[in-house]
């Protein structure tokens, strides 16, 4: 289980406002919601350790049954271990030690009752048996679960993508944020003429003589569950090797087999972005398990060491640049996008869906990065103030706590703006690199909440940030900057804000709009003379998602 509590946390963190447990619901959401999201009665004493996940995929019918072993500690004592798995799926049976397990169901919640009760400290193991037709994906990756396609050949091509149902769409898991395996073995089952690409290193490759190939992959490291993947084709198979701060790293590309040539130039994309995500974020977090891009039947999703591609070999987001830049068209986005996860959101983890800016909001800050790792700094400004125009400011970038809710979609563009604007007031970029690879050190493969990334970032930039975390993750509201101007004084103040908000921001006469002066805005009126001429007025550095008014 990935769970860290940090000694810099100067007050201590307690559930988050809202957050419940299953014996009561937040208005809005239902009781399913609450089992989901929650760390209830029957969650809380154990500690998922290992997943040993068989799953056999029968593509003639669009089902699949299999069998998930869950080892695991009890962290205290206790009997009953809820296991998830989704309707339509079904739950055969729950096997311990040779006998069969009671247990009922409630909603998409499995509540299992061991025979004898497990001490504190004590490790067990229980064998989850399922089977069923999983739901299939009409938005993929977005709603999840299966896709039961085929290639432009007319092969079958088979895959998975449910990072917004969750694991328990189609396996029977602990499907809970905070808790992840320390190692997961998945071993799948297809018809011969497909190969299987899951997460990890491919173990072992077994023929089973009714026209059936087991494909045994093992991850070495913790994983979220909603990146545990099948991806089945006919797919072709090339290395390249990156040579990296943790030594020699492997990178193996899946394209369909129809697209290896395509892949070959396309997929060259992946060094470079190595070598700039390696510089901000520090060493590649699976070094043991490898790197993949695996081409998929969807747009893409951040599979934890086997990125699903489904980008159409095209630069950009399916050929559209999506800041309308012209930056954004230099680059394929699902390479970069999905690939930043492997940092933000595999090895630094959400412990709660409702921080979910955790994984998309520096997902969406890695694209501004390498954008400027490419083609210089105004590359890479200039590619983050177009994406602006795609916050909407309808609900908080932060969701519901305990119901498994993952907020607003401004945890790309906002989130991404407002950690750019860090950048700007930490305004050194050896200290800033040292506090987004400090992050990764301190959280590698440890799940964490939002509160506890917060106050690490203030802590290691010397800069207390947690007003602006507030104002633009738990708000809708711009800063509104309010000025007046009276001969050569100009007066300021921030409007529109959280109480206590206050940041730095430069600022320029419009008659002279490149000589920025750096000036420090709280709520109360400040005054600065000499700062401009008669009848100017006041323009903002466009960097600084704010707003300006004159009084």
């Amino acid at each position: 289980m990935r769970r860290v509590v940090l000694a810099f946390v100067v007050v201590a963190v307690a559930a988050p406002a809202g957050a419940q447990t299953v014996a009561g619901t937040p208005r809005g959401f239902s009781r399913a919601d609450t089992l989901r999201g929650s760390n209830g009665p029957a969650r809380a004493w154990w500690d998922v350790e290992f997943y040993d996940l068989h799953v056999t995929v029968s593509p003639a019918d669009s089902s699949i049954s299999g069998r998930n072993g869950i080892a695991y500690r009890a962290l205290q004592a206790g009997r009953e271990l809820q296991v998830d798995l989704q309707v339509p799926m079904q739950l055969d049976s729950v096997v311990q030690n040779g006998h069969k397990l009671t247990f009922r169901r409630d909603s998409n919640a499995f509540f299992v009752r061991l025979a004898t009760a497990a001490a504190g400290g004590s490790r067990g193991r229980i064998t989850a048996y399922f089977h069923g037709k999983p739901r299939a994906a009409r938005r993929p990756p977005w709603d999840g679960g299966y896709i039961w396609r085929t290639d432009s050949l007319g092969n079958r091509f088979i895959a998975t993508a449910n990072e917004g149902l969750g694991a328990s769409v189609w396996w029977p898991t602990k499907d809970y944020s905070a808790d992840e395996p320390d190692s997961q073995r998945v071993s799948v089952t297809v018809p011969n003429d497909l190969v299987n690409v899951s997460n990890g290193r491919l173990r072992g490759v077994t023929k089973n003589g009714n026209g059936t190939t087991t494909w045994e992959w093992f991850v070495s490291r913790p994983i979220n569950n909603y990146n545990v993947s099948v991806n089945a084709g006919r797919y072709a198979h090339f290395t390249d090797y990156y040579a990296g701060e943790n030594g020699v790293l492997t990178m193996d590309y899946y394209p369909l087999a129809i697209h290896e040539d395509t892949a070959r130039q396309q997929f060259r994309q992946a060094v470079p972005m190595m070598k700039c995500f390696e510089h901000w974020f520090g060493p590649f977090p699976w070094y043991e398990d490898g790197f993949k891009l695996v081409e998929a039947p969807h747009l893409g999703m951040e599979h934890q060491s086997a990125i699903a591609y489904g980008n159409a070999y095209k630069n950009g987001y399916m050929g559209r640049d999506l800041s309308r830049s012209g930056w954004g068209l230099k680059w394929d986005f699902i390479i970069v996008h999905e690939a930043a996860h492997e940092w933000w959101g595999n090895s630094l983890s959400m412990n709660d869906a409702a921080d979910m800016w955790i994984h998309e909001s520096f997902a969406n800050y890695s694209e501004n990065l390498y954008a400027e790792c490419q083609d210089g700094p105004k590359a890479g400004s200039e590619y983050l103030i177009g994406s602006r125009a795609n916050i909407r400011n309808e609900s908080p970038i932060v969701g519901q706590y305990g119901v498994n809710n993952e907020g607003s979609g401004d945890m790309y563009y906002k989130g991404g703006a407002m950690l750019h604007m860090m950048r700007l007031i930490v305004a050194d970029d050896a200290k800033w690199r040292s506090v987004l690879r400090g992050a990764q050190s301190t959280f590698r493969h440890k799940t964490l909440s939002g509160a506890e990334l917060r106050a690490y970032m203030s802590q290691a930039s010397g800069i207390d940030l947690s007003k602006i975390f507030e104002q633009y993750l738990n708000t809708t509201k711009i800063p509104s900057l309010e000025y007046r101007v009276a001969g050569d004084t100009l007066t300021y103040r921030w409007a529109n804000v959280v109480d206590g908000f206050a940041m730095p921001v430069d600022v320029a006469p419009a008659s002279a709009p490149e000589a920025y002066k750096r000036i420090a805005p709280t709520t109360a009126w400040a005054s600065l003379p000499g700062a401009m001429r008669a009848g100017d007025s006041l323009v903002v550095r466009r960097d600084f998602y704010v707003e300006t008014k004159r009084q």
